[in-house]
């Protein structure tokens, strides 16, 4: 078949199979180029997932009747001056108009800011139409019906108009998140309506982000505000108890571009590593602002991925900057966790706020109480009952006069309060100023033993050198993984040899983890290594080790503290980096202010 050129209405459908992939890819072109006209109020409006219709309008500068021919032609715009090494706005291809014109029915009317009057445009499948009057306030609208009419092919991979929905409702969002001085507003018989109030003062940005993720968001994240080589990250982490099952809710921005970023979802994978589960994902809104020269966001058409001419430097700048975020918070529990307690204590199935008929109810004539009618005894759910506290049940009443052992009152530096009780010897209960904390000693003292460990990394772990080898039987391939990785090993504080082909001989353990099981520590570290890829660098899989060697040398469930360990343990917590969650991800406390606990009996 001989080689022939292909025609303009074709070249145009191809090149709008690039730009327009789904009804979300119109409105975010469309939403740019309205920010990018210096909008201060952008409406969206659609109908069938934005298939049948979409209609962006804004109160931006606005075009004249001469710029509309231009506007909707391909390789036509306003906003290249200084060439692709220096692209300061959201669109810079020229393509969009041109190729949402070739595969839908297009309008534009616009009235430039200071002009009498309005003008209009269509594109019907690529044909264009003269240039007419229009009625219109200052600004642009754009008007996106039958999308894919003239490509047909393309409707059938449209998902349903939910999902469509969504998707667009998602791409306003992002928008939004990066713009919070705009008001932005989405509405149609396909949705309900949200509108994002414009955003202002030194709050501005959370106030925006807590819009649009949720109000718990305000009080779940720390902020983020590092500077390294002329590349700026700023925005607000999610704490790592506060955590989704899904990376849905991490939005990161480059130069106010909304972006899905392979390298940038990665750093902050990174920065939560030994933070959060394996299976959950954090919230997370970041913001990179740097020279437009360093970074490339030309790679594809629709400019959601980017290129960075220093990788290692954004890389580096993200985990530094959130996990050092993270270790100056100070302990920080995740305020989800007092309501899901308070829901826990409930009894199952009853949400009222008197889930069990009254006995007796009163004549309403001062007279003594009557028996309710087909009421019966009914006794109270074991709940928090356990058999070792029966004793008490039949016992008189407690005497709740002060005593001179009494426990001394939280002092309001000590954001743990005063350990009071330890319960089951497992959980340390601690009264602060205005409430209580539960601490889970295991998790706490895991994460304690974690970050001394790390801290001594690399100045050398002080060894404890045992009297009698242990020695570990292990198949041929873990007694080979535990001895390739002995100096790692020995970094940390724990020194192995071969001991014949399937055995590894323990010499020394590292003196803070005091007597420890090295069998069951060992087996556990060979498990560890058989799971391992490639890609960790050293200092990761010495802080993987580290982790692993925490959790078999910290205080164990079931253990008896004393009055003063329990506090020493919330003093240490209290000046411990990442001390709220333990190696796993999982909380070490749980914080009940009083109001939670006035939830608990009706109080509130």
């Amino acid at each position: 078949m001989p080689i022939r050129r292909l025609s303009e209405d074709m070249v145009n459908r191809i090149a709008a199979g690039e730009v327009v992939e789904r009804p979300a890819s119109v409105v975010k072109e469309l939403v740019e180029n309205a920010i990018d006209a210096g909008a201060t109020r952008i409406e969206v409006v659609t109908a069938a997932g934005g298939a049948a219709l979409i209609r962006v309008t804004d109160d931006g500068g606005g075009m004249g009747p001469d710029e509309l021919p231009l506007a909707v032609e391909r390789h036509c715009t306003s906003k290249l001056d200084g060439g692709l090494d220096d692209i300061r706005s959201l669109g810079f291809r020229g393509e969009a108009l041109a190729a949402i014109g070739s595969a839908a029915r297009l309008s534009v009317a616009s009235r430039k800011r200071g002009a009498a009057d309005a003008f209009a445009i269509e594109v019907e499948g690529g044909r264009i139409t003269p240039v007419h009057p229009a009625a219109l306030g200052a600004g642009t609208r754009v008007e996106v019906r039958d999308l894919f009419f003239a490509t047909p092919a393309r409707l059938k991979f449209l998902k349903s108009e939910r999902a469509e929905s969504s998707a667009i409702t998602d791409m306003v969002k992002r928008l939004a998140m990066a713009h919070p001085g705009i008001r932005f507003s989405l509405a149609g018989a396909d949705r309900t309506a949200q509108d994002f109030a414009p955003a202002t003062g030194d709050d501005a940005e959370l106030r925006r982000l807590a819009a649009v993720i949720g109000p718990d968001f305000r009080d779940n994240a720390v902020a983020i505000d590092a500077l390294r080589e002329d590349v700026r990250l700023t925005g607000f982490a999610g704490l790592p108890t506060y955590n989704r099952a899904n990376g849905l809710s991490q939005f990161l921005f480059v130069n106010g571009r909304p972006v899905r970023d392979k390298q940038l979802t990665g750093a902050v994978r990174a920065a939560y590593s030994d933070l959060l589960k394996r299976d959950r994902h954090p919230v997370v809104a970041l913001f990179l602002a740097l020279d437009p020269s360093q970074v490339d966001v030309n790679v594809h058409p629709t400019k959601a991925e980017v290129r960075f001419r220093d990788p290692g430097l954004v890389r580096g700048l993200i985990v530094g900057a959130l996990r050092q975020a993270f270790a100056g918070s100070g302990p920080r529990a995740s305020t989800l966790a007092a309501d899901a307690t308070v829901a826990a204590f409930r009894p199952e199935g009853t949400r009222t706020a008197t889930p069990y008929p009254p006995l007796s109810r009163s004549d309403g004539g001062g007279g003594p109480a009557k028996p309710v009618e087909g009421a019966r005894e009914m006794p109270y759910p074991a709940g928090l009952a356990e058999p070792g506290q029966s004793p008490f049940l039949a016992a008189p009443s407690a005497d709740i006069r002060p005593r001179e052992t009494a426990t001394p009152a939280p002092n309001a530096t000590h954001p743990l309060g005063a350990a009071v009780a330890q319960v089951h010897d497992t959980y340390v209960v601690a009264q602060t100023p205005d409430g209580l904390v539960i601490v889970d000693q295991h998790a706490a003292h895991e994460r304690l033993v974690y970050e001394r460990m790390k801290a001594n990394i690399d100045r050398g772990v002080a060894r404890q050198i045992l009297l009698i080898p242990d020695v570990v039987d292990l198949s041929a391939g873990d007694v080979e993984r535990v001895a390739e990785r002995a100096d790692e090993l020995a970094a940390l504080g724990l020194v192995v040899e071969r001991f014949g082909p399937g055995a590894i001989a323990v010499r020394e353990t590292p003196s803070m983890l005091g007597h420890v099981d090295a069998a069951a520590l060992v087996r556990d570290l060979a498990e560890e290594f058989a799971e391992w890829e490639a890609g960790p660098t050293l200092r990761d899989r010495l802080d993987r080790v580290a982790s692993r060697m925490a959790c078999h040398g910290s205080v164990r469930a079931g253990r008896r503290l004393k009055p003063a360990e329990m506090d020493a343990l919330l003093r240490e917590m209290e000046v411990t980096p990442n001390a709220s969650q333990c190696n796993h991800g999982r909380p070490t406390y749980i914080e009940l202010k009083l109001a939670d606990i006035e939830r608990l009996f009706g109080r509130r």
